[in-house]
């Protein structure tokens, strides 16, 4: 073994941070099992609005919610207050008033966000990928040219140059104003 040092500056020439977000790996991985009959978004219904509830808002029976792992500065989940996990099921009225907080929702991401495009979707059903298939939610997760690299596929982790309580503040302003 030789005793030379090798020289990091002319391989990385830039300094280097890195994020660590333990306790996103353990949900990634599913390590972190929620009980069976416990509901994240019933207990944030339950909560109210605030930062900690990560409710930006409520209509009369949908809610905007921050997602606790976005995929970019801005992502939020639009879902209906009622705990239910087929849209076949929701009334006529509960249909209606959550389409229209999905769209004042994606008016919302455009004004504060100023993206070039949105990914608004949602699985439907446990098959389909939903991760928490018995309610419903549909994501909004603003998005730019250049804003994927290679990161999240190598390392398992997203950049996000926003933190919730910032996104609770912009989302939170524009929907006070309604």
């Amino acid at each position: 073994m030789s005793d030379t040092k090798v020289n990091l500056d002319n391989i990385w020439p830039q300094e280097r941070d890195y994020i660590s977000s333990p306790e996103r790996l353990k949900y990634l991985r599913r390590v972190v099992k929620p009980k069976d009959t416990e509901c994240v978004f019933c207990s944030a219904n339950n909560s109210g609005p605030s930062v900690d509830s990560l409710v930006v808002y409520k209509s009369k029976s949908a809610m905007l919610v921050l997602n606790k792992y976005p995929y970019n500065s801005g992502h939020v989940l639009v879902l209906p207050q009622k705990h239910i996990g087929d849209v076949t099921e929701l009334s006529d009225e509960e249909y209606s008033d959550l389409n229209e907080l999905l769209r004042e929702s994606v008016k919302a991401a455009k004004k504060i966000y100023k993206c070039e495009g949105l990914n608004i979707g949602m699985n439907h059903g446990k098959v389909a990928g939903a991760g928490i298939p018995n309610h419903l939610h549909w994501h909004i997760i603003p998005r730019w040219s250049g804003d994927t690299n290679f990161f999240p596929l190598i390392a398992e982790t997203k950049l996000i140059p926003e933190d919730l309580e910032q996104t609770y503040t912009n989302y939170k302003k524009y929907f006070d104003q309604l």
